[in-house]
């Protein structure tokens, strides 16, 4: 293009000249034409038009100019803080980067507010309102119970358990009215008496059961074995008082997690018939009998530990807790899982089944315990109050206290029917490995702790009754006979002992 076609843009409007020389002469004569003391001005301040540039061009480019100079005088405008830390900190919350190469306060604080006349000035309070939104509907969520799916004959397991369950919750009933009916002052002479020989407990034998801790015990419903698991992965059968070796169950590669006792073995089952379960940190699930080392059948499905089990009233179903954050029950008649149970937020660690066979309680290391009525599947109360994962839990033949043992070192007791927590226990200053009801009438709990003692408090006012002491090392479990007359602990000092009144 040759100098004479160049083309020129005035700021408000477009005029092309054919050659300089008329440029020149042209710009003359309207500076002569002008007249005096005239307020027209002529532009001399030309900007060059590229050749392939249209006027929609120019308009969307003078758009682009304002937008960007209305943007500057925004950010003018908003007012950012001084302080370096709080300047990272609105960036962080706006998901920019804090800090960028070779830039300093001076330049941060350009940046962001910069960010702040294209976002608008509450950019900060919205994302930090959003946040707060999503952070609340997470823990909505944590909290919420899931219910998992099951299989076509849950129902039918559902409706055996209640025709199980109504029957014997009338007769608890009618024996709670009856002790209520008696004088005030043959319970308190009753109650009076249990606790004066708790007060003489001693030590009545103390056993070494094997070459690692022991982490469990329990009686049989007879009260005349106690069955005991180790970390060693051996299961061991003992006669009470003496505390001979019966049997050793072998199949454990791993730490045997909890043991426990079918609720008719020793009275009406066989020996042969599967009368023990047990479960370790491997997963494995183990049904045994007690004529046999080796185990009946394997309960086969559990993809992460094992920490306890327990037997429903009837026999006829097995609860085992996961830590996949779920518990399961299972159908011994049809080995089959009926009911896969998710709400915890954590691991489940303990469960316990009310004596009618209709409730379950069960414990989690999310601090929290949630009460499950078998009938319908629904969590029908939420235990919240401990500080720490709930790794204990026991049911009081009355029917309606739970009693709950924490890494918090504390106690609770819940009352079913206020839903809400009746009396907080400072019971060690350590772990509460398990707590144990009375299991006749309920007149006492039985708690062990990583302090080395276990202890006994009164129901109803939850005062200390005694404190046994005699292992050297933490209490793993401990357990009450059926017929009152032993208790049983066993500690990580690979011992346990049996105490029972003078």
């Amino acid at each position: 293009m040759d100098d004479d076609d160049i083309g020129y843009v005035r700021r408000n409007k477009v005029v092309h000249y054919g050659s300089l020389a008329n440029n020149e002469q042209l710009g003359n004569s309207q500076k002569n034409a002008a007249p005096a003391g005239s307020n027209v001005q002529v532009s001399t301040d030309f900007m060059p038009l590229s050749k392939d540039e249209s006027p929609s061009q120019e308009i969307e480019d003078r758009t682009e100019y304002l937008e960007d100079f209305e943007r500057k005088k925004r950010a003018r405008l908003i007012h950012v803080t001084t302080d370096d830390s709080e300047v990272k900190k609105d960036l962080r919350q706006l998901g920019e980067p804090i800090c960028k190469f070779g830039e300093g306060p001076a330049e941060r604080r350009a940046r962001l507010r910069g960010l702040l006349s294209e976002l608008g000035e509450d950019a900060i309070r919205r994302k930090k309102q959003e946040d707060d939104d999503r952070i609340r509907e997470e823990r909505e969520h944590d909290e919420t119970t899931w219910y998992h799916e099951g299989p076509a004959f849950l129902r039918v397991s559902r409706q055996w358990i209640a025709e199980y369950s109504l029957p014997r919750a009338k007769e608890r009933i009618a024996r709670l009215k009856a002790d209520l009916a008696l004088p005030d002052v043959t319970r308190m002479a009753k109650q009076q008496e249990t606790q004066n020989k708790l007060k003489t407990l001693d030590v009545e034998a103390s056993q070494i059961a094997d070459t690692r801790p022991i982490s469990w015990c329990t009686f049989s419903p007879n009260s005349e074995i106690l069955a005991t698991g180790s970390w060693s992965g051996l299961c061991k059968l003992w006669s009470v008082p003496d505390c001979k070796e019966l049997q050793v169950l072998r199949g454990h590669t791993a730490n045997v997690g909890c043991i426990a006792f079918h609720p008719q073995a020793t009275l009406s089952m066989n020996e042969s018939e599967a009368c023990l379960a047990s479960c370790a940190q491997d997963g494995s699930v183990k049904l045994w009998s007690m004529d046999s080392e080796e185990p009946l059948a394997d309960v086969t499905g559990h993809d992460s530990r094992v920490s306890r089990l327990a037997y429903h009233p009837s026999g006829r179903f097995l609860a085992t807790c996961v830590y996949d954050n779920s518990w399961r029950l299972w159908d011994l008649e049809q080995v089959e899982e009926v009911l896969h149970q998710e709400g915890h937020s954590k691991e489940v660690h303990c469960i316990a089944f009310q004596k009618d066979g209709s409730l379950a309680v069960s414990g989690g290391m999310d601090s929290f315990g949630r009460v499950w009525d078998l009938r319908t599947g629904q969590c029908i109360m939420f235990l919240e109050g401990h500080l720490k994962g709930i790794i204990s839990v026991d049911w009081s033949p009355d029917g309606y206290h739970v009693f709950s043992g924490s890494l918090d070192h504390s106690c609770k007791v819940w009352d079913i029917r206020k839903r809400s927590i009746e009396y907080t226990i400072p019971a060690h200053t350590n772990v509460v490995s398990n707590v144990v009801f009375e299991k006749s009438v309920g007149d006492y709990v039985l708690t062990s702790s990583y302090d080395c003692s276990a202890k006994i408090w009164a129901s109803k006012t939850w005062l200390p009754l005694g404190t046994l002491k005699g292992h050297d090392a933490r209490l793993m479990g401990c357990d009450i006979s059926a017929n009152g007359q032993w208790i049983a602990t066993c500690s990580y000092d690979r011992t346990f002992k049996l105490w029972a009144t003078l």
